[in-house]
């Protein structure tokens, strides 16, 4: 018997691995045919998307389920794990379901985070490939990004180096691109922070490049991650690839991948890595994880390609938007919907008690620090402060998409039965579904009220619809709008080089229509992490307006916001090793 409380998550997925059901069979029960299974060994697969969509016409057979949560505490509070617990739950009423998730980045995963597998005994497995790169697909995403970056820095050089005679006879015309406005940077899947800023091309003579001020993002917040969560096909994926602005010439031109004629050769790194991957949870249910781009700093969602083969599969499709409702849920809504074309049925919002705690004024937690006793112990004044500001702010955002959501309180075995009354009072007041599940500690069998509540909420109608119309509303007044409705803000301020590039972008017919993606913490409904609760008289302060026209927004940033992580004092690797007799990994969590 599988027992959490006494086992780590990688124990009890290593256990349940011994007797984890073929790939196939998971991949037939779900609808995939044995062509369009495309086996990686017995323990997982990629489904050829294209042609299960093809073979269905890529209609919306599922109902649809979105799995969000309140703002989240430096601890984590479980949002893979209910999604993984869901389809468990679901499983075990006899539903055919199918969830998407992204997959986890080597960053976190070697960092402070840990895996992103879920936990106890809502696991997607097998573990240890899910965190070490799988299928290869953050790989693939890295070269097209560097390649990328090859080209560019080659271009430079030679136009430095040569003529335009020179030029011309090597099909070539002048770019003159300009070293300071070099949009797009490397990419490495690890928190790095001593690559963030580096100089390039430092070799003696000629040869060794174009020397000029560089650097690295993590390869989840790279333009060629985000482009693989929302492209349709293998032909909008090359359509999207070859309009990414990598930088702009000296008269303010942009240069695209396509100028660099690199987008050909970065889409074939990229054909590889365009079907998703076929898993399945500790219960055997199946999972697809496919891209894996972060919430705070881009569209934080799974591929639109996966949620379409599991809405034309299963009878339920669960997937997850990272962090909170005001980053990933708003980003699903208005974002990859419309990418999508698929319109929810119902939302899952993710509350714990002891976040609730923390809204409501609870001492500032650390991860890998003792718990203080306002966590550990019944405190219903702390609890019931942040149901009233945090928790209804959430019910609030998704309200405002037209959806009515099923809170789900994640238990914890320190949680008290007059705490999860008071959490039940307080939703069912504000007019929700209230489930309590204990999918941690019993998987299926402790997610069936969930289940049950999201299985009802489907049947609901509801009214979902765009915050904003794209066509109607300029960017400016599309972000001030967030921030009023969805953030709570009284409005914008905005650097002066940011509201210029932000006025330039609304004015050109090619950006003035895209949809906003913001990039600010995940830490407080506000642009300043330590405004925990639900923060008011604030405004979004945006220092940077960035462009990502291959994958299709306008990113304003606001905040202390670092595209390449740095590692901690007390990382995750230092407890990762390998068993040298059977080769199996241990340690990951």
């Amino acid at each position: 018997m599988l027992d959490p409380t006494k086992m780590k998550d990688w124990q009890i997925a290593e256990a349940a691995e011994e007797t984890m059901r073929p790939i196939a069979d998971v991949a037939a029960e779900l609808g995939a045919t044995p062509a369009e299974t495309i086996p990686h060994g017995n323990a997982y697969a990629k489904l050829d998307a294209h042609a299960i969509l093809a073979r269905t016409g890529g209609k919306q057979r599922a109902k649809y389920i979105d799995v969000t949560a309140i703002t989240p505490t430096p601890l984590g509070e479980g949002k893979t794990t209910t999604t993984v617990g869901l389809l468990e739950g679901l499983g075990r009423l006899g539903k055919r379901c199918c969830g998407t998730l992204r997959q986890p980045s080597g960053g976190p995963t070697f960092n402070i985070k840990g895996g992103a597998a879920g936990g106890g005994l809502a696991q997607v497995i097998p573990l240890a490939p899910l965190s070490l790169g799988l299928t290869g697909d953050f790989d693939a995403v890295e070269k097209a990004n560097n390649l990328c970056m090859v080209a560019l820095n080659a271009r430079m050089q030679h136009e430095r180096n040569h003529d335009d005679a020179w030029l011309a006879t090597k099909h070539l015309t002048r770019l003159d691109i300009d070293p300071a406005r070099v949009q797009m940077k490397w990419a490495l899947d690890f928190c790095a922070q001593g690559l963030r800023q580096i100089r390039i091309g430092m070799g003696a003579g000629p040869l060794n490049g174009f020397e000029m001020d560089s650097g690295f993002y993590i390869t989840v917040a790279s333009e060629v991650m985000a482009i693989l969560a929302v492209a349709s096909d293998l032909a909008d994926l090359r359509r999207r690839i070859g309009k990414i602005v990598v930088a702009y010439s000296k008269s303010g031109t942009p240069i695209t991948a396509d100028d660099l004629e690199v987008a050909g050769a970065m889409t074939a790194w990229m054909v590889r890595a365009l079907n998703p991957t076929l898993m399945q949870t500790v219960e055997g249910q199946p999972v697809l994880v496919h891209a894996g781009p972060f919430a705070n700093i881009a569209i934080g969602q799974n591929s639109v390609i996966a949620d379409r083969v599991a809405c034309a599969l299963a009878d339920y499709a669960v997937t997850e938007s990272g962090f909170a409702a005001d980053m990933g849920y708003e980003k699903f809504w208005n974002i990859k919907c419309r990418c999508s074309g698929l319109r929810p049925d119902a939302v899952v919002l993710v509350a714990t008690v002891r976040a609730l705690k923390r809204h409501g004024g609870g001492p500032d937690v650390k991860p890998g620090t003792p718990l203080d006793a306002a966590y550990t112990q019944e405190n219903l004044e702390l609890l019931e402060a942040g149901c009233r500001t945090n928790l209804l702010a959430h019910i609030d955002i998704i309200r405002r998409s037209g959806i009515r959501p099923v809170v789900c309180l994640n238990h914890f075995y320190t949680d008290t039965d007059a705490e999860v009354a008071l959490v039940r009072k307080v939703v069912e007041e504000a007019g929700c579904r209230f489930a309590l599940s204990k999918h941690w500690e019993k998987g299926g069998e402790g997610a069936e009220e969930l289940a049950r509540q999201v299985i009802a909420a489907c049947e609901e109608p509801n009214d979902f619809a765009y915050l904003c119309d794209l066509n109607e509303e300029p960017l400016s007044v599309r972000l001030d709008k967030q921030v009023r409705e969805v953030y709570g803000g009284d409005g914008v301020d905005y650097e002066p080089a940011a509201l210029e590039k932000m006025r330039a972008y609304e004015n050109n017919p090619d950006t003035a229509h895209l949809p906003i993606c913001v990039a600010k913490t995940q830490y407080s409904l506000s642009d300043d992490a330590t405004r925990i609760g639900r923060p008011t008289g604030w405004r979004l302060k945006v220092q940077d307006v960035l462009l990502y026209q291959g994958a299709g927004f306008v990113v304003p940033v606001s905040g202390k916001i670092q595209l390449m992580p740095g590692t901690s004092a007390n990382p995750a690797y230092r407890r990762i090793d390998v068993d040298v007799e059977t080769g199996k990994v241990r340690g990951l969590f």
